[in-house]
């Protein structure tokens, strides 16, 4: 569980101990419904290139398409890999079950559907020697396969789509506010505890805000490379987007403005397109032409941001030219589905938290298929 953190719990740059020349490493992969990925996905993390020692622990969860008994047979064909039981499948539960397992000096967080560059692992620890971070992550570059992924991937490199984060859009190599998945030094985890296994999203970044809080660097540099395989339809983005700004809500309401502002900028959008159609049904049932012109003219001025928003999508769009004519109708959809979805689902989690909301766009029932080397 989080441990109560302070300026000078030990995770400031002059705190920590220096690494060894090739220091342990540890890889955390929570598992659940991953038959058709996990074989590649710890095959290309083995064979990272780092002479150094090497393990991976795999969280597993109550799967039911098969992953358990792959993950055993992966375990029992090399010692490298090794299995820790998580009966709630649930994501930060897995990840501490995971590091509870590990003794190296640097702790890896991996995922199933994600693919490491080949020196991911040596640049990492390069990167955390010479800043003196306690976590180091870098670029989350998506990618697709069909249309639609290719549009959402768009989607999540466009300052438009995501924005905000470095590790999204790209930028100079800087101290962060987060980073994405993370290469973290052990002590992290022996002064905070781990995870917060009530955050069933949005873990890593209250992790790093503990870290941070604790005195310590974390820290983004766009050589660090993650491909990242979106979800591959609409329904699945739906949710896992209303999933996550359920979560975001959740956090603000236990961290309040430690959360930077343009986590709000979606819900904003989703108020004020809802006070626009309310308008725009008072107008043609005739109810506002009852009104003085003074406040006829005031309230019309509810489809301002509304015009502007549908202006910068069309914009965004038209800067989309080197992409062809079906995924650039998708983009046109997947960024007003990403901005209201998540702004939908904050806005729910504001009023009554995250509950036990679950993201199950990942669930065997929706998973299509992709390339065994398309993982997300």
């Amino acid at each position: 569980m989080p441990k109560t953190v302070t300026p000078e719990s030990g995770l400031a740059p002059s705190d920590l101990p220096e690494l060894p020349e090739r220091p342990g490493v540890s890889y955390i992969m929570p598992v659940l419904n991953e038959a058709e990925h996990i074989a590649q996905a710890v095959g290309t993390i083995l064979d990272q290139d780092y002479d150094g020692s090497k393990e991976i622990v795999l969280a597993l969860g109550p799967s039911t398409d098969g992953t358990t008994e792959i993950v055993e047979a992966l375990a029992a064909g090399d010692p490298r890999v090794r299995v820790v039981h998580n009966p709630d499948g649930d994501t930060p539960t897995g990840l501490n079950l995971a590091v509870r397992a590990t003794r190296s000096p640097v702790v890896v967080r991996v995922d199933a559907h994600s693919e490491l560059t080949p020196d991911y692992t040596s640049l990492a620890i390069d990167v955390l020697r010479e800043t003196g971070a306690a976590n180091a992550g870098g670029l989350m570059a998506a990618r697709g396969e069909t249309a639609f992924q290719k549009a959402v991937a768009r989607a999540y490199m466009s300052p438009m789509g995501l924005g905000g984060p470095a590790y999204h859009s790209g930028d100079e190599a800087q101290e962060s506010e987060s980073a994405y998945l993370g290469v973290f030094r052990r002590e992290v985890f022996d002064v905070l505890g781990g995870f917060d296994e009530t955050l069933r999203r949005g873990q890593d970044w209250e992790l790093n805000l503990r870290i941070r809080e604790a005195g310590g660097r974390v820290w983004f540099d766009p050589r660090l490379r993650v491909t990242y395989w979106p979800r591959s339809t609409w329904k699945q983005l739906a949710q896992q987007f209303h999933a996550t700004g359920r979560w975001r809500a959740e956090i603000v309401r236990r961290h309040g403005s430690r959360n930077s502002v343009r986590y709000f900028a979606p819900p904003v959008l989703v108020l004020g397109i809802t006070a626009a159609l309310v308008e725009a049904v008072l107008q043609l049932s005739g109810t506002t032409a009852r009104w003085p012109k003074f406040l006829r003219r005031f309230t019309s001025l509810v489809y301002v941001p509304s015009a502007a928003y549908v202006a910068l999508i069309g914009a965004e769009v038209v800067r989309a030219k080197d992409c062809g004519i079906r995924e650039r109708i998708w983009f046109k959809l997947v960024l007003p589905t990403m901005h209201l979805c998540w702004g939908a689902g904050f806005l729910r989690g504001l009023v009554s938290g995250a509950g036990d909301s679950v993201d199950r766009s990942r669930s065997a029932k929706l998973q299509e298929s992709t390339p065994l080397n398309a993982s997300d």
